[in-house]
């Protein structure tokens, strides 16, 4: 049997085929060998998890300890919670890292890759292409880095080792095992991001099961290997929190007086009226219509503070990753490849 196939059917067989999976040379699995470290199988938490999931999701509990024995604490991914570049960094600083000439080169090259399958998601889901592109650009460089952490190994060191936000990850290392059954994924070697993200996209197993869509209808959801999936699947995510299609984005604005200050505590969500933000001192670049909702956003630039009005569209960004700083890159990126293809393709047709 191929190790590929061995992999998939990991809930469906007996825990004797898992045992035996770590002992074939032809499988590559980080599976702990006799004598070894046991893994996650001995830690209280861990063990408490197997028994809900067994009763939950009627799954073997003697699998889900072969599983679980197989996965491995990680220091490196603990380390790399507790320091974010998205809570480390200025704007300033964090821009410097996806407004790149070769992110932006990429960004066109993808685009014109699968402009047919962008224009599909543009028109069935409404979300423009250029923020799809420039997600998956900000993600992982249109799929050059997906990730470099075993799944199993990153969803557990948080779930049973990082307290701060244990619970949020134990409920992504049960969607993953549920996952793993629904796409047959491979359980014990998928890699993604220090925070058990997958794919060209990033999706962490709860987004993929709820937003993930079979765009090329052939009965799966690859986030890996089907470009009409993946891009499906980001418009899905943006088209199901509420994008605006062709809608601003956000928009630079003055600020004076003191009133604005509370305006900038109020949240990301647009909230208050375009004629009571210039009431409170806020001036934005573009006029707009006197009841358009917007927030305020404050990020540092190299020489102070810069300001800007966030409409609803920046608000979507922030559901893919909650960061005012990651939204921002993920709009001037967008736009930088927007007018970097135009460009391009002008100089084609001259």
């Amino acid at each position: 049997m191929e190790c590929a196939v061995m992999m998939q059917r990991i809930f469906k067989t007996s825990v004797v085929l898992l045992a035996s999976l770590a002992a074939t040379p032809a499988c590559t699995t980080t599976a702990a060998a006799p004598g070894s470290s046991p893994g996650y199988i001995t830690h209280p938490e861990a063990q408490a998890f197997i028994k809900e999931m067994a009763a939950r999701h009627d799954f073997s509990k003697a699998e889900l300890n072969a599983v679980f024995r197989a996965a491995q604490r990680r220091e490196d991914i603990l380390k790399l919670m507790s320091r974010p570049a998205e809570k480390r960094l200025a704007w300033h600083e964090y821009r410097k890292i996806f407004l790149t000439q070769s992110r932006i080169d990429g960004g066109v090259a993808f685009w014109n890759r699968h402009a047919g399958i962008l224009e599909k998601a543009e028109r069935e889901l409404g979300v423009d292409s250029q923020v799809i592109v420039a997600i998956i650009g900000v993600e992982t460089r249109y799929g050059g880095n997906t990730g470099s952490h075993r799944v199993l190994d990153a969803l557990s060191t948080l779930a049973f080792d990082y307290p701060p936000r244990s619970k949020f990850f134990r409920g992504e290392l049960e969607h993953y095992l549920v996952l793993a059954q629904e796409e047959n994924i491979d359980l014990l070697s998928t890699k993604g991001s220090y925070a058990g993200a997958m794919g060209y996209g990033q999706f962490i197993p709860s987004s993929y099961r709820h937003y993930a869509v079979d765009f090329d209808q052939d009965g799966r959801r690859d986030l890996w290997n089907s470009p009409m999936d993946i891009i499906g699947s980001v418009a899905n995510y943006m088209h199901e929190h509420g994008w605006d299609l062709g809608a601003p984005v956000i928009i630079p604005a003055a600020v004076s007086g003191d009133a604005y200050r509370a305006v900038l505590d109020k949240g990301l969500k647009p909230h208050t009226a375009m004629k009571q933000l210039q009431q409170a001192g806020i001036t934005p670049s573009l006029a707009q219509p006197d009841d358009t909702l917007a927030a305020l956003v404050s990020l540092e630039n190299r020489d102070g503070p810069g300001y800007w009005l966030a409409m609803n569209n920046f608000y979507v960004i922030t559901r893919y990753n909650r960061s005012p700083l990651y939204a921002m890159a993920v709009y001037q990126l967008s736009e930088a490849i927007r007018q970097a293809r135009e460009q391009s393709l002008q100089a084609r047709h001259d």
